[in-house]
């Protein structure tokens, strides 16, 4: 720290707040701590009585902190990521442009934070957001941090840390297995639900058509909404290893990838992911029918984004797959599928 002329010291940064008293007005702040002093604050700071300042002297290797901020807001800034306005006190804040679903490097992440005197912290990645949620916050711990270690960060982060994927418009079809529900035995509780969750995008519903547990007819059915132009088939019941059970064999039998038939995620283990081309199929669980959160919900934002999922991204979900089936629902802001 050192003390200096005020008409002196543009380019200095303060070392301290300095305070503005208006008898009946203000009194508050009107520097403060870490303020880069500007020509246009030279009379102002007269007037306040400030003769002499003590203020930092940034060597011609050495960053402000607020200075940093904004390499960080540029290291973080993907698509659809708008940053703060105001840098305050070294911080700069990410918030989303878009309803997505929000997506962070991990990796360099945990890299750009190893460097040290660097702060940055996000959301999980892959979790949906809406438009205008704060996403992450990044500062420089230091007042000052050498350039250096600014430029390490750059060498690091060759693409932006930070993205929301915006959902896209599917057309999909519902078949739902059972003999159960399409001899009339019992009332379809799926529909309801798939519908519910669907409509929180922006998707076209084809239709739903019942099925028995009758491969042919089930295949016939997902060929019904393909000729329609189905981007998306879902299929309800019949999921489990029980021998009349051949919804699972049924998806597979069309042809496609077979993603992963099973999830290490309860409820919704028994969930089934296949790609016919870039058509994404999922067999659903009954546990879908009456859990307020499963595998559908940590699955389906991802898929109507476009992303191609694979069974390296389905396991992963193993740490933290456990819904603790709360009174309140507080899902995405929980450990669900972190």
């Amino acid at each position: 720290m050192k003390k200096i002329k005020t008409i002196n010291s543009v380019g200095c940064v303060l070392q301290h707040d300095i305070t503005e008293i208006i008898p009946g007005e203000f009194k508050g702040r009107a520097f403060k701590k870490g303020h880069i002093i500007t020509e246009e604050d030279i009379p102002h700071l007269l007037r306040l009585g400030k003769d002499n300042i003590y203020v930092f002297e940034l060597g011609k290797n050495e960053l402000h902190e607020n200075e940093g901020a904004v390499i960080l807001g540029n290291l973080g800034k993907g698509e659809n990521i708008s940053l703060s306005d105001e840098i305050k006190e070294g911080k700069i804040n990410f918030t989303s442009e878009i309803d997505g679903i929000l997506k962070v490097d991990t990796e360099k992440l945990f890299e750009l934070n190893m460097l040290g005197e660097i702060s940055f912290a996000t959301l999980p990645n892959n979790v949906p957001v809406k438009k205008g949620d704060l996403l992450a916050g990044a500062r420089v711990i230091p007042l000052v941090i050498k350039k250096e270690k600014m430029d390490m960060a750059k060498n690091i982060i060759k693409s932006p840390i930070l993205s929301v994927k915006p959902y896209k418009k599917y057309k999909v079809g519902i078949i739902t297995t059972g003999n159960e529900v399409f001899y009339g035995r019992i009332e379809d509780k799926f529909g309801k639900v798939i519908l519910d969750k669907l409509n929180q995008y922006d998707c076209e519903i084809l239709g739903q058509i019942l099925c028995p547990d009758n491969k042919d007819e089930i295949k016939k059915s997902a060929q019904k909404f393909l000729d329609l132009g189905a981007t998306m088939l879902i299929f309800t019941g019949g999921m489990s290893v029980d021998p009349d059970d051949v919804t699972p064999t049924s998806i597979i039998e069309l042809g496609g990838e077979l993603v992963s038939y099973g999830a290490p995620v309860l409820p919704g283990s028994m969930f089934l992911l296949s790609y016919l081309k870039d058509i994404p199929m999922m067999g659903l669980p009954g546990c879908v029918m009456f859990a307020k959160k499963t595998v559908f919900d940590l699955v389906l934002g991802r898929v109507m984004t476009g992303e191609r999922l694979t069974k390296e991204d389905i396991m992963k979900y193993g740490a933290g797959g456990l819904c603790q089936s709360c009174e309140i629902c507080h899902y995405p802001n929980c450990s669900f599928g972190k």
